[in-house]
């Protein structure tokens, strides 16, 4: 028997893997949305959307991308894996993820056959989005200048191209190899951490599509979820999947407030010298973590360990 099983799941509720079924629509979430609708339905040109590691980027920009009616936009979605792509190869991504037929190798006839296209889809009723995921990996002013290149190829009083950048805050720096570009940021939008009250309904929302008949974490594990993960939902699925493993183990009905801190220790996201130690389950290791607390300082830690014994103590008396 595994813990899926244990606790009567029909699928993994703690996923990382980008699965749109389990988006967790929340009120930031749901604004960033209207906003960059509003941008792409407006024309606006160039849309930004900004967050640390883990916040939920790519799910957003997968969620943006199914929300475009095919018969309203000419949309795709393109994932900058590295920074050492090229302009000519980016020029000739956009060409094909918008359509273009055989483009050409040389730039000026490829433009030529970007904008014959994107005038194709403006005289189809459409408008075009390009979605650019990770798109702090855009490095150097050249890839900067060609994303103007390309948000000038217009008609009188009418922009032909939509784009909206998804990526790490040193995006806006990035913008800033092409001062001009920057300026044409239309819309910005910045993800913020969940909060303690989102940080519970995220988890309720991930068990609930995973078939969970109940909840299946205590209120002081919810507090200390959200207290290690700073509200940042991949650190969220990173504990709690780890914790219903450990209950199961433990053969617990569920994950209560030690637990959860024992399982944030492990993983070295409530670790520091002069950190309480939770000793870990008989018998098993600590696990090797590699995440580590965000900064915040010792004393930023100690206050955040001392709210957690004042927390594990009420549950001792309970």
């Amino acid at each position: 028997m595994n813990y899926l099983e244990y606790y009567e799941l029909g699928s993994e509720p703690f996923s990382n893997a980008p699965v749109s079924r389990f988006y967790y629509n929340s009120q930031q979430h749901a604004q960033a949305l209207m906003r960059l609708r509003y941008a792409v339905d407006n024309m606006k040109g160039l849309a930004l959307l900004i967050g640390e590691i883990g916040a939920g980027k790519t799910t957003l920009a997968r969620r943006m991308l199914d929300s475009l009616p095919e018969e309203e936009f000419e949309a795709a979605l393109l994932v900058i894996i590295h920074s050492g792509i090229t302009a000519n190869w980016l020029l000739r991504r956009i060409a094909l993820q918008l359509g273009v037929q055989n483009p050409h190798p040389e730039k000026l006839s490829l433009l030529s056959q970007v904008y014959q296209r994107l005038v194709q889809i403006h005289e189809s009723g459409k408008k075009a989005v390009v979605l650019i995921d990770e798109a702090q990996m855009l490095q150097s002013r050249e890839l900067m200048e060609e994303f103007r290149g390309l948000l000038n190829l217009e008609l009188p009083e009418r922009k032909l191209i939509n784009f909206i950048f998804f990526g790490l805050p040193e995006i806006e720096e990035n913008l800033k190899l092409d001062p001009p570009l920057a300026q044409r940021v239309a819309v910005k939008i910045k993800l913020e951490a969940l909060d303690q009250e989102a940080t519970e309904a995220y988890v309720k929302h991930r068990l609930r599509l995973a078939g969970a008949k109940r909840m299946l974490f205590t209120t002081e594990a919810v507090q200390i979820l959200h207290l290690a993960s700073k509200g940042t939902p991949r650190v969220i699925n990173t504990l709690a999947d780890n914790a219903l493993f450990e209950a199961f183990l433990d053969k617990k009905e569920a994950v209560d407030g030690e637990l959860a801190a024992r399982v944030a220790q492990n993983l070295q996201l409530l670790a520091g010298p002069e950190s309480r130690s939770i000793p870990p389950r008989p018998g098993v290791p600590a696990a090797a973590g590699t995440l580590r607390a965000a900064p915040g300082g010792t004393r930023a830690r100690r206050l955040q360990l001392e709210e957690i014994d004042r927390m594990l103590e009420g549950v001792s008396k309970d």
